[in-house]
């Protein structure tokens, strides 16, 4: 096993991120919370309500990849930090993503846009079995089917090309027909 540094804290100043964020692309991960029935098969599509760019909007779980951090504990941690401790998400065994959404400043490069950063950013679709409540900066969360996460509805109260993402992961999923 390798051997951890003396305690890593992955955190960067707000000063070390600005500049980080100027000069690479960081990597994140993108969570789309759902509840499954005993078939495997989504029921429902969690969505945040949050302020982001003066906008307030609709939108999937997301955060950094720490340094020195695994990407299932940055799942776990991001789906924590979101939904509360109460959400027990059952990561999946390998993390493979879904998909890969590549986030630029300059709109229109890709379909999804963050105007501080170019980030890399790897799709997860997680079952969670717990209490969900919104944290942080989550001003709230509703469930909706998988049709209703998917329509242009919905897609027009989502921000930075995340309707894209949803979709390209619940049809992954086979969630929609």
């Amino acid at each position: 096993m390798a051997e951890l540094p003396d305690e890593p804290t992955g955190w960067l100043s707000d000063r070390e991120l600005q500049h980080v964020r100027s000069e690479l692309p960081l990597v994140y991960v993108n969570v789309l919370p759902v509840r499954i029935n005993s078939m495997g098969e989504i029921t429902e599509v969690g969505l945040l309500l949050r302020a982001f760019d003066g906008v307030i909007s609709r939108a999937v779980v997301a955060g950094r990849v720490l340094y020195h951090e695994r990407i299932r504990d940055a799942i776990v941690r991001n789906l924590e930090k979101d939904l509360g401790i109460g959400a027990l998400p059952q990561v999946p065994l390998s993390p493979l993503p879904v998909a890969v959404a590549e986030y630029f400043p300059t709109r229109g490069v890709t379909p999804f846009h963050d105007s501080r950063q170019h980030a890399v950013a790897l799709v997860y679709v997680v079952p969670v079995g717990g209490h969900c409540e919104p944290q942080q900066d989550a001003l709230d969360l509703t469930w909706l089917s998988p049709e209703e996460a998917a329509s242009d509805d919905v897609a027009s109260e989502m921000a930075g090309g995340q309707h894209v993402l949803l979709r390209q992961a619940l049809a992954h999923c086979g969630a929609l027909s």
